[in-house]
């Protein structure tokens, strides 16, 4: 399990190639369970002798702009969970999420009241996607007794201003799919949380993608008894090869 891929999110340069020095960047303390990609092309003009008009029998074919492509992913941080060594000191949930918020501000331009915004780069082993962060809504969903955030997710959507289609690594690992009843079953003793059951095999920074592969709707709230697959996300992520170019 020590293999797992991180996720990752940094700035890059303007022209989405990796900075050589210095840029912003921030934690993922867990790994997104869903990653959306969207495409979109913006139709040109209006006049029906350009773009065809089928009715009359001529070419339907669609002059178009520039096209888009979106990433949508929601981000979890946790500080009651098991901590990444980086951020083992925290204390408070928005030293995590203002990572994140701050690779939206934009930097001045060369023109005087002009700014630019930040390109910033999502990286998930293979899975890399570049562009500007469009807009952030970050939820607080648990406070300590003394009013103390604790936990927050973050939903997060990126664009870049061209459709960018996926590629692949012809010599990237393939997934092998496991055989069935060789994954080994961890039993949830009373008072166990997912959270720590995942800690105590190594996999603490992954425990939301277990829950989800288990089908645990309450990490928290274990039946005594429950047999869980601790292996399972750890297996499927590692074998993910699935990388993201830009189009010549």
């Amino acid at each position: 399990m020590s293999g797992l891929a991180r996720a990752k999110l940094y700035e890059v340069e303007s022209n989405m190639k990796d900075k050589k020095t210095g840029g912003r960047s921030a934690v993922v303390q867990f790994n997104p369970e869903t990653l959306k990609v969207s495409y979109a092309n913006q139709i040109a003009g209006k006049d029906e002798k350009k773009c065809g008009n089928q009715a009359d029998g001529t070419n339907g074919a669609q002059y178009v702009g520039t096209g888009s492509t979106k990433l949508s992913l929601q981000l979890w941080f946790d500080i009651t969970a098991p901590m990444p060594p980086e951020t083992q000191a925290e204390t408070d949930v928005r030293r995590l999420t203002r990572q994140v918020t701050e690779l939206m501000n934009p930097s001045p331009a060369a023109e005087k009241g002009k700014y630019i915004a930040p390109a910033v780069c999502f990286e998930w082993g293979s899975f890399k996607f570049s562009g500007v962060i469009d807009s952030l809504e970050e939820s607080i969903e648990y406070f300590s007794e003394t009013g103390v955030p604790l936990r927050a997710s973050m939903s997060l959507s990126m664009s870049q201003q061209s459709v960018v289609v996926a590629s692949f690594d012809a010599n990237a690992p393939k997934y092998t799919r496991p055989t069935p009843g060789t994954n080994p079953q961890t039993q949830a003793k009373a008072g166990d949380t997912l959270q720590d059951m995942a800690a105590a095999s190594g996999n603490q920074n992954n425990w939301q993608n277990i829950a989800v592969a288990n089908g645990i709707e309450n990490p928290r709230r274990l039946a005594p008894g429950q047999f869980i697959d601790l292996s399972f996300d750890a297996a499927m992520n590692a074998s993910v090869e699935v990388s993201l170019g830009r189009t010549a």
